[in-house]
């Protein structure tokens, strides 16, 4: 699995790529000091998952997410944004440009490792440790769309439902015990969902659940 290292402190990098090396079925292929070098990397590299800082130099994280996610060609790259918690208030943006995760600079070995095995695999990282606290935080300072009901009109009340469960970060399977559905069909009704409301992946369809006011920011 090649993985790209994208943060402006050195340190952090090596940090990472001393921890990286080691696994069996992780490569790492190169490193950026900047979003605008992260994005030339990743043209260059093509990799599974980019490890995305948000505060660089030149061209911060959020940029860059947007830039790889909308470039023809890495439609399969993933974005596993690092964030330092309560200090980062670009969260909601990030999640709006691309990506598909968010990790703690201060997380364990193996949560980063899991976080990027989970997101290499297609599937969104929403720990309710984090972004779902941070994504209530920052969705709470926004407006409620007008037109909430009628973006949501193209959804049957299971989808609707499904979608609400999605926003509050429940897996495939979580969803599928709590409206008594197998995984499989869960699954299903979010791959529905995605597509008619036009979500890339599972992380923007935490943003509409949000900002159609579908799940409560206090809840």
């Amino acid at each position: 699995m090649p993985v790209l290292l994208a943060d402006d402190e050195g340190l952090v990098r090596s940090g990472f790529k001393v921890l990286l090396d080691v696994e069996d079925d992780i490569t790492v292929v190169g490193e950026a000091t900047n979003g605008a070098e992260a994005v030339e990397r990743a043209r260059a590299t093509r990799p599974d998952v980019v490890l995305m800082d948000i505060r660089m130099p030149k061209l911060d994280g959020i940029q860059a997410t947007a830039q790889i996610t909308g470039m023809a060609g890495l439609e399969r790259v993933r974005t596993l944004v690092l964030t330092t918690y309560d200090t980062d208030a670009y969260v909601f943006d990030a999640l709006q440009a691309g990506a598909s995760g968010f990790m703690l600079k201060d997380a364990g070995p193996a949560e980063l490792l899991h976080a990027i095995r989970v997101v290499a695999a297609g599937e969104a990282l929403l720990a309710p440790r984090i972004t779902r606290r941070l994504i209530s935080q920052f969705t709470a300072r926004r407006t409620v769309s007008q037109v909430a009901e009628d973006r949501l009109a193209v959804l049957t009340e299971r989808e609707r439902k499904v979608l609400a469960l999605v926003g509050q970060g429940l897996s495939n399977q979580e969803i599928g015990a709590e409206l008594h559905l197998s995984p499989a069909t869960a699954r299903t009704h979010v791959s529905r969902a995605m597509a008619k409301l036009g979500a890339r992946d599972r992380p923007q369809l935490v943003v509409i659940a949000y900002r159609t006011g579908l799940v409560s920011p206090d809840g």
